[in-house]
């Protein structure tokens, strides 16, 4: 089995594949004060008891978090064949920005499984901490898009800076006119996310030229908005760690 670790600044999401099939999935808090042991203790503790890991492939936007389980993976799974995206690991996405190292591990491994999966152009919809729209040629390559503040960010925001307003459940209100306060944040956190969803997309797609094979959400908070779009196509929470499976693969592992 491949163990695949995505860390992220507020989730960390792991997944247990058996070939290309995702057998297991968890998903915790992302604190970058656990130590390599309390880490090691975390996934012993996640894992089936069962599980035969034959490799591990990890990538994460967190450095102080990178570290500690990179430290862990070192102690606890030093016989492991082990790949980390970073620099030097081949991933076969093309990156066409003006600075290549600015652009997060998620992203590529984003681009290389939604390339695999679906082809291209297409378009990624990564709703985490920042909500991340990842461009695709139809060549495979990163070629930019676009960074917005993610939705649980926004909320607490709004909480914080409104004396009267205080956080809500992210659910669908009974109707776009809140008839309470709570239902007033939801419709307003929810169809504003889609309005900003579809505004951006459609801007994208008319950039490359009017067609994609596919707009894929994905990430933790993606269930939330997926069905109030009308532009989103395909709905894979798990597409980072489909695409740490291929590079683990492309890596000779």
């Amino acid at each position: 089995m491949i163990l695949t670790i995505d860390i992220g600044n507020t989730n960390t999401e792991l997944g247990l594949f058996e070939g290309e099939e995702l057998r297991d999935y968890f998903r915790i808090q992302t604190d970058s004060r656990r130590t390599p042991d309390e880490i090691a203790l975390m996934f012993r503790g996640l894992l089936p008891e069962d599980a035969d890991i034959t490799g591990i492939a990890m990538c994460s936007t967190v450095p102080a978090a990178l570290r500690e389980t990179r430290a862990m993976l070192d102690k606890y799974y030093s016989d492991v064949p082990t790949v980390i995206v970073e620099p030097g690991v081949k991933t076969g996405v093309g990156i066409q920005t003006d600075n290549p190292k600015e652009v997060g591990t998620d992203r590529v491994m984003n681009t290389l499984a939604a390339y695999s999966l679906f082809g291209g152009p297409a378009i990624v919809v990564d709703f985490g901490t920042s909500t991340n729209f990842d461009v695709i040629s139809d060549k495979g390559e990163f070629i930019g898009g676009a960074l917005a503040p993610g939705v649980a960010i926004s909320v607490d925001a709004l909480a914080q800076r409104a004396a009267q307003l205080r956080k809500v459940e992210l659910v669908k209100p009974r109707s776009v006119i809140g008839k309470n306060t709570v239902e007033s944040l939801q419709s307003g956190t929810l169809y504003g996310v889609v309005g900003q969803i579809d505004g951006i997309v459609g801007r994208i797609v008319e950039e490359l030229g009017g067609e994609v094979k596919a707009v894929i959400a994905t990430g933790g908070l993606s269930h939330i908005v997926k069905d109030e779009n009308t532009l989103i196509t395909d709905f894979v929470p798990e597409l980072t760690l489909i695409g740490l499976r291929l590079v683990f693969e492309k890596n000779g592992q």
